[in-house]
């Protein structure tokens, strides 16, 4: 088991927004989580990721069987969780190509033997970035909305990390970088097997990644789950507050 969620219960502010998640992930999973607005989607990748003002109440989360719930971001990024943020932030100072090789690990100014200095062109080529544009631009400096969202993935490509969290990807991007972004995923979990948890409201990116598990949010809580074949034309016909309406009728 890579991740297992039990009983979590999370606050903001004294606020409640999480009130009793359980869900697990095996090794090699694609697992959607779906629902309307402020259901908890966001709130969950942030507190299984570490950012400490999302305080976990009550319950637990283990990864790889071992508790991380007072662990903080960085010790889970090295473990291998990683975050791609719906609105990546821009970051003046650092160039792209180097924010990339500090994600693999690599120092670009004082490079190691064995250090490949052509990582952050190979990495940016799948994402359909040409690095002789990219390479030495700061970090998401008037980037488009595309542009941001394939510069974090490259980013943590480099990580190569074990659970890859994804946060409404396809929002604010248009049809050809969704593509592209679709593509890039499907083949990095073809050839690296990395888990993906992905948050969104549509099924824009599902159709690249075909979840084997979609849980509803609502309220805070799973509200229902099933397979993408299952629920997702229930949920483009009936919208979630409806689906879930009749499914705890029956």
């Amino acid at each position: 088991m890579l991740l297992s969620v039990q009983d979590l219960h999370v606050t903001v502010e004294g606020k409640e927004l999480l009130k009793g998640i359980d869900l697990e992930m095996e090794y090699g999973e694609i697992v959607a989580i779906m629902g309307h607005n402020a259901s908890g989607k966001t709130t969950l990748a942030l507190t299984l990721t570490g950012f400490p003002q999302y305080q976990v109440s009550k319950g637990k989360i283990l990864f790889e069987g071992e508790d991380i719930t007072s662990k903080s971001i960085d010790e889970r990024a090295r473990m291998g969780m990683a975050l791609a943020f719906q609105s990546p932030p821009a970051i003046r100072g650092i160039k792209l190509g180097h924010m990339i090789s500090l994600s693999a690990g690599m120092n670009p100014w004082q490079p190691k033997p064995g250090d490949d200095p052509d990582l952050p062109k190979k990495i940016l080529r799948k994402v359909n970035l040409e690095p002789e544009k990219y390479l030495d631009r700061e970090v998401n400096v008037g980037f488009s909305g595309g542009e941001r969202k394939r510069s974090e993935l490259a980013q943590i490509f480099a990580m190569k990390p074990k659970l890859m969290i994804l946060d409404e990807p396809d929002s604010g991007v248009d049809i050809d970088s969704l593509k592209v972004l679709g593509n890039s995923l499907q083949e990095y979990f073809r050839t690296e097997k990395c888990s993906m948890m992905i948050i969104t409201h549509h099924r824009h990116i599902l159709q690249y990644l075909k979840p084997s598990r979609m849980h509803i949010l609502s309220g805070g809580k799973i509200a229902l789950t099933g397979s993408y074949e299952e629920l997702m034309p229930k949920i483009e016909e009936l919208g979630y507050e409806r689906l879930i309406k009749e499914a705890s009728n029956t």
